[in-house]
């Protein structure tokens, strides 16, 4: 769906909305989840009162598979009697309009007038770089040329299985601009305890204040991101051309307002 054909469903007033499967607001969800337990026919009562614990009304085991001895994974329909208030959501969480490529490059070449140096990678013991080489590869991906294809960034892909500690000396060696991180392994929430890591040497390297922090990964949420220190988190669903929009808005919002810091100095405004 193109962005602008997004722009314009967000904006419609929805009020009140339930899941949706057969027809509108029906309630009928899909749920998936492993037990320890054997497979067996009492297994799936186990599964339907699991469902039943959720709050879920009318559910029902559509699937049930031996994973190992004694652990056994089900999928399970039923009724959710909740709603959400969509039309509040869109009121307190502002949308954002994503700039193409080439609105990125002229937006920079006004607002900012310099070379972005953005530094990235996939840290700790992750091995996953297919992410980060999205966000960064002249080639990206599903037709959207990563950050090394625009006129107005200088990108350092520096790969997977990066100490965050290497990443950070990167960044403090090529003065960035920006510190990237992909997140894919997330198991035993060890994207959490690594990306905590981070902004710690950040922080204590003394340049928190000078880069910007993004992170993205399949559990990276914004929320999560900002609660971990980061400045924004992304997740599925993005795309080079997201992430450089951000970059150049947030460089050139704390270009204006450093200016404006420094006039006050100048005047003796505090």
């Amino acid at each position: 769906m193109p962005e602008s054909m997004i722009q314009s469903v967000l904006k419609t007033n929805y009020g009140m909305v339930k899941a949706y499967a057969d027809h509108k607001n029906d309630g009928i969800v899909q749920v998936a989840f492993t037990l320890p337990v054997p497979y067996a026919r009492s297994s799936s009562k186990a599964a339907l009162e699991l469902a039943k614990a959720m709050g879920l009304v009318r559910p029902e085991v559509v699937h049930c598979q031996r994973v190992t001895d004694g652990y056994t994974y089900f999928i399970v329909y039923a009724h959710c009697p909740h709603s959400v208030d969509f039309e509040a959501l869109q009121a307190d969480t502002p949308d954002v309009d994503f700039m193409t490529q080439a609105e990125v490059e002229a937006f920079s070449a006004d607002r900012i007038g310099r070379l972005i140096v953005v530094v990235g990678a996939s840290t700790g013991t992750d091995t996953h770089s297919v992410g980060i080489d999205a966000m960064l590869n002249l080639k990206g991906f599903d037709g959207h040329s990563g950050l090394e294809a625009y006129a107005c960034f200088r990108a350092y892909n520096l790969g997977s299985q990066v100490p965050n500690g290497v990443l950070v000396a990167k960044a403090v060696a090529v003065n960035a601009d920006a510190i990237l991180v992909s997140q894919t392994v997330t198991q035993q929430q060890l994207h959490v305890h690594n990306l905590a890591e981070l902004v710690d040497i950040v922080e204590a390297e003394g340049i928190r204040k000078d880069v910007l922090l993004v992170c993205g990964g399949p559990r990276v949420s914004d929320e999560l991101a900002k609660e971990l220190g980061f400045d924004v988190g992304f997740s599925k669903g993005t795309y080079p051309n997201h992430l450089a929009s951000f970059i150049v808005t947030e460089l050139a919002a704390r270009t204006v307002e450093a200016r404006r810091d420094s006039r006050l100095r100048a005047a003796g405004g505090w």
